[in-house]
């Protein structure tokens, strides 16, 4: 493989592996090349990331090579959360919002597990939006980081407990976790949320 082909395709393992990033150990094994010659590679690509014209970086932490934003656009970034628009929430953030207001305390993977899919944007845009924030941490393998709703949730439901929520024997017949995300937001008027992400 290319040396540039190479480099496109550890930035799109990368990306996809989202949060969770991927270890150098496994991208070496994935690209078939050795350990210190990919380490190489992904010098010779952080050196290119620096560049005033690349929006990202790679965040090299522990072994575990992530995509993230410059720390320098910070201030753009923060503007674009802040930003107030008209947009509601993707179908795939209301599905967890719905999850997690059900099931709390809950782990990424276990509404990972409920949804079928990986769920990390979708986790990330809730708690920017206030909607959900960490719990603590469950005590099992990797103590992972346990999401419950917060009192802007509550608000924005106009609910005042969580115990408020209609039973889910009221909202469906069949066990469906998209339809529970449909029935359960059409019980509730959503207000508008200012984001379009999932």
């Amino acid at each position: 493989m290319e040396l540039e082909e190479c480099k496109a395709v550890i930035e799109g393992m990368l990306f996809a592996s989202g949060e969770e990033g991927m270890t150098t150990r496994k991208l070496s094994k994935l690209l078939d090349v050795e350990h210190r010659q990919l380490l190489s590679i992904v010098e010779e690509m952080s050196l290119e990331y620096k560049e005033k014209r690349r929006g990202i970086t790679i965040m090299n932490s522990q072994g575990t090579l992530h995509l993230t934003t410059k720390p320098e656009h910070a201030s753009y970034y923060k503007k674009m959360i802040d930003s107030t628009g008209s947009t509601r929430l993707s179908q795939a953030a209301l599905e967890t919002l719905a999850i997690v207001a059900y099931q709390q305390p809950i782990t990424r993977i276990e509404i990972d597990d409920l949804r079928g899919v990986k769920s990390d944007r979708a986790v990330q845009t809730l708690v920017n939006r206030g909607l959900i924030e960490e719990r603590g941490r469950k005590e099992a393998i990797g103590r992972p980081v346990l999401f419950g709703t917060t009192k802007e949730f509550l608000i924005y439901f106009g609910l005042t407990s969580i115990e408020e929520l209609p039973p889910l024997s009221e909202l469906k017949e069949q066990e469906d976790v998209e339809g529970e995300a449909d029935l359960f937001f059409e019980k509730f008027t959503e207000p508008d949320l200012n984001t379009d992400e999932d």
